[in-house]
């Protein structure tokens, strides 16, 4: 078991370098690069939960390249499965979270801040987590930097969108 979670975490590791090509630039402007989101658990507020759809259907959503995003998430698939009825590996699950209160699958383990977070995966806040996790719920186990470049996470979650929900309709 130690053996498969440590396979697993160099695999995401190398799929990341492979990703961000050691940290250089990708080409993408500064003005690509944003600073992660200042949005925080504590500071979301209340969100609107749509489905998946309706999310797809709109902006900035609409014209994410979820191509794009089915390459960057691999290094989620390092951690999580994102078909219905998927195993939870090092992290849980992803079938079927947007929507759901953060830290509520009953078939995992989740970490005592992740667990009492108080709010809902919607976009909007899987954007300022993705961003810096550490920083949008400080204590969670979530062993990943984030992903810096807005146009990036957007891609990632329209994909995320797409694959982990019943009405996402995978384009």
């Amino acid at each position: 078991m130690v053996f498969v979670n440590h396979f697993r975490l160099l695999a995401a590791a190398a799929i990341i370098l492979s990703l961000t090509g050691c940290g250089g630039n990708s080409g993408e402007s500064e003005t690509e690069t944003t600073a992660a989101p200042s949005l925080t658990a504590t500071t979301l507020g209340e969100q609107s939960v749509l489905s998946a759809s309706e999310y797809l259907s709109a902006a900035p959503f609409a014209t994410a390249d979820q191509a794009k995003g089915a390459k960057l998430a691999q290094i989620c698939r390092a951690c999580h499965s994102f078909e219905k009825g998927g195993a939870n590996m090092i992290g849980p699950a992803l079938y079927g979270f947007f929507g759901a209160d953060a830290g509520s699958r009953k078939d995992f383990e989740y970490s005592p801040v992740l667990r009492d977070a108080g709010f809902i995966w919607t976009p909007r806040a899987l954007d300022a987590w993705l961003a810096q996790p550490g920083r949008f719920l400080p204590g969670n186990r979530m062993a990943f930097a984030g992903v810096s470049r807005q146009a990036e996470r957007e891609a990632l979650i329209a994909y995320l969108l797409a694959v982990t929900s019943a009405d996402g309709s995978a384009r």
